[in-house]
């Protein structure tokens, strides 16, 4: 299932086995997004430094939790200690924030970059300021073909996490991920390569991984091995709008907004307008950029959320990392109570939960929507 490791945070060197460490529900990864997971480990009552390991292999801000499946061998999910709590109990309890969060205890330094590459040079850049001092990420970001123009101040305390995702969140922006992996055959050392593509995962219009439920499997037990779903579909705030404006730090007429992005075929045939503004950053003076911002949000936010969150046996076909990765697309052919007759389809897998001691793993599959609908 899952072996559970302690690696220095820096080198990557693993510290300890912790095979009596257990997570406290689910654990996962959000494509560009950090992700965070409570633990808990047995502790002996005993003053004997051979027996008291476990502080070193627990030490937080020091120290990265990683997964590793018992299948493959390969490390799935590590995340660095940033709390520990401990007592009278015998078990101490334990908090982690997955690698990405890194970024976020990290702050973007001074930066001019005009007509500059957004993957391999802006991009770089920021992961860059990260590797001052830093865990030693391994930066893959090949040249995207986009030029723009960011300027970034140490004095503004802007944090390479927000830097990044701000960049994702313009028109074509590119999409980050942080992978794991041994550094060699000895798998001794976690390696940590933070990858920034146009887009991450293979796309394809027939994924090698389907996920299945069968019209038998609805009515049985939770045991079974078939998938089950959920089709969630969201327009509340935030979640579904057809009138995007962005904005950014300012005072009355010096205050830069963007043009509003309108969805007008919605509006045509009968839809109410739904308004949703936001600051993607504090510090953006140039309204196209703004004007960027607020197409790519309106582009997700359209038709509101939708997303297909399908359930499955995490020792079974198809597998993380063998079947499929974050960012693929995957294949479903579902039968439910909401799709009695069946429904195909394809989306991208943007994030995943896993829960190995009970065999199983939840996948958040986006499917993206043109269709219109009046009345």
């Amino acid at each position: 299932m899952i072996s559970w490791l302690a690696c220095d945070a820096v080198s990557g060197r693993i510290v300890e086995e912790l095979p009596d460490l257990r997570s406290s529900g689910s654990f996962g990864q959000t494509l560009g997004t950090m992700t965070s997971a409570t633990f808990s480990l047995p502790v002996p009552f005993s003053a004997n430094p051979k027996e008291r390991i476990w502080e070193a292999a627990t030490e937080p801000g020091r120290v990265m939790l990683t997964a590793v499946d018992d299948a493959t061998g390969a490390p799935v999910w590590a995340g660095t200690i940033n709390r520990r709590r401990g007592g009278t109990s015998p078990a101490i309890d334990l908090g982690a924030e997955s690698v990405e969060a890194y970024l976020n205890r990290r702050y973007v330094g001074d930066h001019h970059w005009k007509g500059q590459d957004d993957i391999s040079v802006i991009a770089a850049g920021l992961l860059a300021d990260a590797n001052v001092e830093g865990i030693n990420l391994i930066v893959d970001a090949p040249p995207g073909g986009e030029p723009r123009d960011r300027d970034y101040f140490d004095k503004d305390n802007k944090k390479i996490y927000g830097a990044l995702s701000e960049l994702a969140g313009v028109i074509n922006g590119p999409e980050w991920t942080i992978d794991l992996a041994w550094q060699d055959a000895d798998q001794n050392v976690l390696t940590k390569t933070a990858r920034v593509r146009r887009r991450i995962g293979i796309a394809s219009p027939t994924p090698t991984a389907v996920f299945e439920t069968t019209a038998a499997s609805v009515f049985e037990t939770e045991g079974d091995g078939s998938a089950r779903y959920a089709l969630d579909e969201d327009y509340t705030d935030g979640k579904g709008s057809n009138h995007v404006v962005a904005y950014s730090s300012g005072q009355g007429d010096a205050q830069p907004f963007s043009a509003p992005a309108r969805d007008e075929n919605l509006i045509n045939v009968g839809w109410p307008r739904y308004e949703y503004r936001f600051q993607p950053s504090s510090s953006i003076s140039d309204v196209t950029t703004l004007n960027s911002h607020a197409q790519a949000r309106l582009a997700i936010m359209r038709l509101g959320g939708k997303a297909w969150v399908i359930e499955a046996r995490w020792s079974q076909y198809p597998r993380l990392g063998v079947d499929w990765h974050i960012g693929d697309d995957i294949a479903w052919n579902l039968v439910g109570h909401r799709h009695p007759v069946g429904v195909l389809g394809t989306g991208r897998a943007i994030g995943w939960q896993a829960d190995p001691e009970q065999d199983r793993i939840s996948l958040i599959l986006w499917q993206p929507s043109t269709e219109v609908q009046g009345v």
